[in-house]
């Protein structure tokens, strides 16, 4: 999964080849980050880049519907990559423990990547170890499932909201999905230039290569900027200006 994030990640910048261009799903990967960072911006990109591949629809998972679909997703919105990418709502966290158990007689073509927003709302429900576990197993286990009615792997990516201060609830539960998300995306506050929500993007792929960063901003309109992160080794603020930031 981390494939496809670097790539929508990349486009932003310098960075992306299209010699990385293959589609690759990859280890279970989980996004994090605070409130507001960009975490279902960067899950509607990934799904629209999924979708664009050939490789079968994209199921979306979240709380509640979208009130407007999130800025700054490149490729943007083309009618036949969202026509594929599948939302569906389930308001509880029985309602997702639901959805997941019966997805082997879901009709239809299986998909090619998973995608859960907003984990810590279902999480909050119950904040029970055991509980987490049993999601985290449940959601393994449906995109093994669909790799196997594909014939090839599908895809998970998972968002997670994290706190400044976690309690050590919270702290356990990033352990344990942690253990079996091996890939992971941090998205960290750095500091912005003035007037600019600035973030750290890390890409850890889980063993599959290095570790990549990237800057990204947020304009005033909520479009999301993204460029490679710096070189340098001094001063983590050069470059920002002279980068010619990518829209995503």
């Amino acid at each position: 999964m981390a494939e496809t994030l670097k790539r929508v990640l990349s486009r932003g910048g310098a960075a992306w080849s299209r010699e990385e261009n293959t589609p690759a799903a990859g280890p279970p990967l989980l996004l994090l980050g605070a409130p507001g960072s960009g975490k279902t911006t960067l899950l509607f990109a990934a799904a629209l880049e999924a979708a664009g591949e050939g490789q079968g629809p994209v199921l979306f998972l979240t709380r509640r519907p979208f009130q407007s679909l999130p800025r700054g997703t490149g490729t943007a919105l083309d009618p036949m990559r969202l026509q594929k990418i599948r939302f569906q709502y389930p308001p509880s966290t029985r309602e997702l423990f639901w959805l997941l158990c019966s997805a082997h007689e879901a009709p239809g073509p299986a998909p090619s990547l998973l995608l859960l927003d907003g984990l810590e709302e279902y999480l909050a429900e119950d904040p029970e170890p055991q509980k987490a576990a049993y999601l985290t197993a449940l959601l393994l286990d449906t995109a093994a499932h669909f790799s196997h009615r594909l014939g090839r792997d599908c895809g998970l990516m998972v968002a997670l909201q994290t706190q400044e201060e976690a309690d050590s609830g919270d702290i356990l539960h990033l352990s344990l999905l942690r253990r079996y998300f091996p890939a992971q995306c941090w998205l960290q506050p750095d500091a912005p230039g003035p007037g600019e929500h600035g973030l750290r993007a890390c890409l850890e792929p889980g063993g599959l290569g290095p570790r990549t960063e990237w800057w990204v901003t947020f304009r005033s309109d909520g479009e999301m900027m993204i460029a490679p992160w710096p070189t340098q080794t001094g001063d983590p603020s050069s470059g920002k200006g002279s980068s010619s930031a990518g829209q995503l």
